[in-house]
């Protein structure tokens, strides 16, 4: 399937993006799946893949589809070009998957985006059909679609970022100063 993970309507006040001196580009977009008491998972999604859609108060804005650029890039940019102060709200859908692996504060990492998409054509018409329904936020067949594969992740409100980064765990074998499991992507130049 091509969306493996998504989030809906996520607020753009909720993200910090301008962490502080020398954290130029280190804000991050925090999701979970979790919470009340149970099991917490988080990963930061400013490196994933795929489509966004930015929304303002009559609803979808702008589409964007972010293959050569990570979505964090883009959603930034976008603060400060021709679309700065016309949405407030935006939802992703990732065609990059969160691998067990975890980083040294416990993030879990996006796995690099593949090349092509394995599926048959009516389980990729499906997904397409669920990421329309679940964009447009339409109430008849909201609850009735779902993705294949793809998991919904939560975003976590500046207000909770402590709370969830103190109940993880860093990954296994980790040795401070080292990144596990992915290896950062090259910069490329190209515009999405």
């Amino acid at each position: 399937m091509l969306i493996k993970a998504y989030g809906l309507f996520w607020r753009a006040d909720e993200v910090d993006w301008n962490p502080g001196t020398g954290n130029r580009n280190q804000f991050r977009l925090l999701g979970r799946i979790g919470w009340a008491g149970g099991r917490i998972i988080a990963a930061d999604f400013r490196r994933q893949r795929g489509l966004y859609i930015l929304y303002n108060e009559y609803g979808p804005y702008y589409v964007g589809l972010n293959r050569r650029r990570d979505l964090g890039t883009r959603l930034k940019e976008h603060r400060h070009d021709l679309h700065a102060g016309k949405w407030d709200r935006f939802s992703w859908f990732g065609f990059c998957s969160v691998l067990e692996a975890r980083d040294e504060t416990g993030l879990q990492v996006n796995r690099l985006m593949t090349e092509y998409a394995i599926g048959s054509p009516s389980q990729e018409i499906a997904d397409m059909e669920a990421l329309l329904i679940k964009a447009l936020g339409t109430p008849v067949n909201l609850k009735q679609m779902r993705f294949r594969s793809a998991k919904e992740w939560v975003q976590v409100r500046s207000d909770q970022v402590e709370t969830v980064m103190g109940r993880l765990r860093p990954g296994r074998g980790h040795q401070p100063g080292r990144r596990t499991a992915v290896p950062a992507r090259p910069a490329r130049p190209h515009a999405s």
